[in-house]
């Protein structure tokens, strides 16, 4: 697929193998590995955060295969999930200190052109969770509301 906001092709990857059953060599059973989420998302970690920690010292390659659940749905059920979505809060993060920037340097004009590309991948985020019923309808993105939902 090609990229969205510059005029290059996409990156050729590897792609993870078909798996449709958890490996023998996991050491934990899927209800350790759904404590061992709870207890991280206690702790405030993300739930990315908690993949690659589960992935790196616990020796869990997936853990969808292990529970049947992804790591979001077990934090939900515990009622943990974030007030929002976090591919949506990061870029909330980053349209938070484009702009802290963008204060300082008024004629940073590539600065700009980022911030203007990042506050509209946010809006178009906006649209799809509010069309999936993730935000309530009139839940509305500025700079300003992002900095006091996130700082």
């Amino acid at each position: 697929m090609a990229r969205m906001h510059a005029r290059k092709k996409g990156k050729s990857s590897s792609h993870r193998p078909l798996v449709t059953e958890n490996p023998e060599w996991v050491p934990y059973s899927a209800e350790e590995i759904t404590d061992m989420v709870v207890s991280m998302a206690k702790d405030g970690a993300s739930s990315a955060r908690i993949g690659l920690v589960l992935r790196d010292q616990h020796a869990v390659p997936d853990v969808k295969l292990a529970t049947g659940k992804t790591v979001t749905e077990i934090m939900a059920e515990n009622g943990l999930s974030p007030v929002l979505p976090e591919d949506m809060a990061n870029l909330m993060r980053k349209a938070i200190n484009l702009s802290v920037h963008l204060k300082e340097h008024r004629m940073d004009v590539g600065n700009k052109r980022a911030l203007q590309l990042v506050e509209s991948r946010i809006r178009r985020l906006e649209k799809y969770y509010k069309r999936n019923g993730v935000l309530s309808p009139d839940w509305k993105y500025s700079i300003k509301t992002a900095e006091l939902m996130l700082k």
